[in-house]
């Protein structure tokens, strides 16, 4: 048995699949998008952080401002304690 001209010659052969000129410009408007809408996500991810900082600054600020009125109020407690 001879299968040379068995094989179709319009055939691209097992498993073996050409892209079609539509697939690869969809796929590529597909992947711009996806890169697009990453970098947009991360920009406000850098949005955020830098929210997150300049709050977390704010409440330093607010803790050690607390820190130091409750020093004063342990002061007064022990001053009035002295005096009675």
């Amino acid at each position: 048995m001879e299968f040379d001209n068995f094989v179709a010659e319009d055939s691209p052969g097992w498993g073996i699949t050409s892209p079609k000129t539509g697939d690869i410009v969809r796929d590529a408007i597909k992947k711009e998008k996806v890169l697009k809408e990453i970098l947009s996500y991360q920009e406000d991810l850098r949005a955020m952080l830098s929210k997150v900082d300049t709050v977390q600054k704010e409440v330093d600020k607010l803790v050690s401002g607390n820190e130091t009125l409750q020093m004063y109020i342990d002061n007064l407690t022990v001053q009035m304690a002295k005096r009675r």
